[in-house]
Formats: structure tokens, C-alpha cells, sequence
């Protein structure tokens, strides 16, 4: 075994280097050293944990770790980029199981009346029931988003009727048997009030993402993964891991942090996310949600391509399509292409593009466009007067000028791409069908827009062809 000084050491350099690799992960430019710190700062933990912390069972934890390190590496290589946002959903849920298993696999150890008595007892217990709590509701919320970012599940919000009443009561239940849960505890019992409380936090998992609406599905992922830091803060103070309590607290202060950055950016309440009461609020279809709103100007690919050439500024907004199409590697091809005629291209990424935060920022990236074209939507917002052409990838909700016109509109007060104060905006869309929110969008119908029908791969191979 190793000494414990030294596994205290290696805690601490293991958390500077967390540190270090969410401050690297908040700029493109260094993000893939950020990503190298996290890295090297969980490999210096994992070491110091099985040599100094680990007393029996090696062959065990070798198995586990073959094993889970196997699936990760598989996935890895087989996984999409298009899939990363359920990808990212279902490993919350495997930290949320996790929690819940070493929560029950710590209350039903036998030496843990001998180690705790008194208030001692009293304290562990709560981080226990804690932990269990907020495992258990991660890993029911995380598995339902999932199903809602793959398409195994709809996207529209369940509405049951008295819902908050509903998570009300179920929070109410959940103190209940927590104090049940500390009084039997100090008895040698407490099982059943554990086991109950699992469910109850199980339902309220399912629930709270059942009822949130499929366009506010990347704030969901990264409330989900505050959940999950939670967690495991949560399993730290149960373990008396001090790292995992640290780790997980930057986990869960980071994602809450971000999740509040998406709110804002979607014109949605914070308190209202942790609630699990945002999204629509019935169940009933968005208004406009089909309507036709006049005639949309088609427009082919040809034209389109002399339109980007002719141009001095181009403005490119990508959204879910380009991830569902795999164009980014076409858009790069394009972009550079233009660059060399001398035409200033420029992407503008709305906060809450496709499916998860930066999954528009990390296709681009994979793609090889360079960092410093890509602006965030309050970097470019004013400079849409000066564009000549923008070019739409798959967008809907984020370039929808009803929510700034519509106060009935479930997307209004929403910051969004102001496009269409552009000279030309060419939208790429497969059909005329509307956008997660459910919300028909008043842009494909104006004078200055233009639609370019058809797979968006496709469609701008044949752009890049007559370029």
C-alpha cells in the first residue's frame, strides 16, 4: 500500500488539476488541454485510491476496472458525434446507480454500528440517505433523457394534472422516511425507509424530465450533470473521500453554474429547472405550431453557391441538422473555399444549439474550422446589418424572430440569431416541419429568405461542387 501522506498528495494534485481542466474547458483554444488535465488528474486519483486506499478484493476491482474501462473504450470509438448528447445522459445515470449502489452497500455493513454511535451515527446517516436521495433521482432523470435525446421516448412534456402537487408530496415523502430512515438506523434497522425513499426519488426522477419539454432538453443535460456532481459529493462525505467530495462539488457547482447560463439563454427561471416545472406548460400543441404563414422563395444549390461567392460577408448558424447530416466536415470545406475568394466567413453559435451545451462548438472543432471564426450569439448579435449571406444549417428555434414579436409564443423573450436583419438568409432544412419547440418559424417567410430543401450533407456538397 501506498502511505497515506502520500495519497493525501496525489488528492491534492489530482484536484489542482481538475481545476485546471475546467478552466481549460471554458475556451475552444484550450480545451484539449483541459481535457489532457482532467485526464492525468483522474489517472493520479484512481492509482491513489486502488494502491492507498484498497485493502483486499485486487481481483475484484481489476475485473471491474477491465471491464468498465472495455465499454468505455468501445463506445468511445463507436459512438457518433451526433450521439454525444444521450451519450452524455446515460453516463450520468451510471454516476446516479453508482451512488445509490454505494449508499446501500455502506448502510448494509456490518461493522458500521461498531465505527459511528451517537451523533456520529446521526450525521452518516443523512449522508447517507443524501446520497441515495440524489442517486437515485439522476439516474431515473438521466435514463429518461436519454430515451428523449435518442427518439426512444417523445420529445413533448407528460403534463399530469396537479404535477407540482405531485412533487410536492413526493419531496414530503422523501423527508418523511429520511427521518424514519435516521430513527430505525440508530436501532439496527432503517431498510425499508431506504428502499422506499429509492422509489419515491426514482419517480421523481422520471417525472421531472417527463414533464420538460423537448426544446429545453440542453439545459436537462447540464442540470443533470450538477445532479451528478451532487452525488458524488454526496458519496464522498459518506466514504470520508475527500477528493470525491471536492471532485463532485466542482462537478455539481459547475454544471448548476451552467445550467443557469442556459436558462438565461433560453429565457427560462433557474428555480424553475431545479423544480422540474419548465418546458410547456400543456400539453397542448404550440401555438403557430403549423401554420402557413405564406410563400416560401426555394432556392437551389447552384444559386446558393453563387450567392456565397458573391458575397463580402458570410454568417454561418449551425444547429441540430448539421449534426443529424455529419455536414461539418462539408461546412469546413466550404468555408475554406470561400476564404480563399477573399469572403469573410464568420459562425455564429447560439448557447443553446443542438441537443447539449457546445455540441455545435465540438462538431465544428472535429471538423478542423478554426477557433478564431467561431463567436458566440452576444459577440455577432449587431453585426447581422453588415452580412450579405446567412446560411442556416438545421436551425429553427435559434434564428425564430417570434420570440422577439410573439409574447403567446413558448419561445418568446428568448435571445436569438438575428438573421434576418441580414441582407440574405439561406435556411437548409429537410422540410418545412417545425423545430423541437413546436414553434412555426415567421423567418421562412420572408422576402430576404431563401430555402435550400433537402439532406444538408448533400445539399452543400453539391454547393461546394460549384464553388
Amino acid at each position: 500500500m501506498i502511505n497515506q501522506g502520500i495519497v493525501n498528495v496525489s488528492y491534492i494534485i489530482a484536484t489542482i488539476l481538475f481545476i485546471l481542466a475546467l478552466g481549460g474547458l471554458s475556451n475552444q483554444e484550450t480545451a484539449r488541454r483541459g481535457n489532457w488535465y482532467g485526464i492525468i488528474g483522474m489517472a493520479i486519483a484512481l492509482i491513489a485510491t486502488v494502491f492507498g486506499e484498497v485493502t483486499a478484493n485486487y481481483d475484484k476491482l481489476i475485473v471491474a476496472l477491465l471491464v468498465g474501462g472495455s465499454v468505455g473504450l468501445l463506445l468511445a470509438r463507436r459512438v457518433q458525434m451526433t450521439q454525444m448528447p444521450e451519450l452524455v445522459a446515460i453516463l450520468h445515470s451510471l454516476v446516479g446507480v453508482a451512488a445509490v449502489a454505494v449508499g446501500f452497500a455502506n448502510f448494509m455493513d456490518p461493522g458500521r454500528l461498531a465505527h459511528y454511535a451517537g451523533i456520529e451515527l446521526t450525521i452518516h446517516d443523512i449522508e447517507t440517505y443524501i446520497g441515495v436521495l440524489i442517486g437515485a433521482v439522476t439516474f431515473s432523470g438521466s435514463v429518461i433523457a436519454f430515451g428523449k435525446l435518442s427518439g426512444r421516448i417523445s420529445g413533448n412534456p407528460m403534463i399530469l394534472p396537479a404535477r407540482h402537487w405531485l412533487n410536492l408530496m413526493l419531496l414530503l415523502g422523501a423527508i418523511y422516511y429520511g427521518y424514519e430512515f435516521v430513527q430505525q438506523s440508530a436501532a439496527g434497522g432503517g431498510l425499508n425507509p431506504l428502499i422506499i425513499m429509492t422509489v419515491l426519488a426514482l419517480l421523481f426522477g422520471i417525472h421531472m424530465v417527463m414533464a420538460i419539454g423537448g426544446a429545453d432538453m440542453p439545459v436537462v443535460v447540464s442540470m443533470l450533470n450538477s445532479y451528478s456532481g451532487w452525488a458524488a459529493s454526496a458519496t464522498g462525505f459518506m466514504l470520508g473521500n475527500d477528493l470525491l467530495i471536492v471532485t463532485g462539488a466542482l462537478v455539481g457547482s459547475s454544471g448548476a453554474i451552467l445550467s443557469y447560463i442556459m436558462c438565461r439563454a433560453m429565457n427560462r427561471k433557474f428555480l424553475a429547472v431545479i423544480a422540474g416545472g419548465f418546458g410547456t406548460e400543456s400539453g397542448a400543441a404550440a401555438k403557430g405550431g403549423g401554420e402557413d404563414q405564406g410563400e416560401v422563395v426555394p432556392v437551389e444549390a447552384l444559386e446558393t453557391a453563387g450567392m456565397l461567392a458573391g458575397a463580402k460577408e458570410v454568417m454561418i448558424i449551425p444547429g441540430y441538422g448539421m449534426a443529424v447530416a455529419q455536414a461539418q466536415h462539408t461546412v469546413f470545406e466550404i468555408t475554406r473555399t470561400l476564404r480563399e475568394k477573399g469572403v469573410n466567413v464568420r459562425f455564429g453559435i447560439h448557447p443553446v444549439a443542438g441537443r447539449m451545451p457546445g455540441h455545435m462548438n465540438v462538431l465544428l472543432a472535429e471538423a478542423k474550422v478554426p477557433y478564431d471564426i467561431v463567436y458566440e450569439m452576444d459577440e455577432i448579435n449587431e453585426d447581422f446589418p453588415d452580412v450579405d449571406v446567412s446560411v442556416v444549417i438545421g436551425a429553427n428555434d435559434i434564428v425564430n424572430p417570434s420570440a422577439q414579436t410573439d409574447p403567446e409564443s413558448p419561445i418568446a423573450g428568448m435571445p436569438v440569431l438575428e438573421c434576418w436583419k441580414g441582407t440574405t438568409s439561406i435556411v437548409l432544412k429537410r422540410s418545412m416541419a417545425t423545430g423541437y419547440a413546436g414553434v412555426q418559424n415567421p423567418l421562412f417567410f420572408l422576402d430576404n429568405t431563401r430555402m435550400l430543401f433537402g439532406d444538408a450533407k448533400a445539399t452543400l456538397d453539391e454547393v461546394l461542387k460549384a464553388l
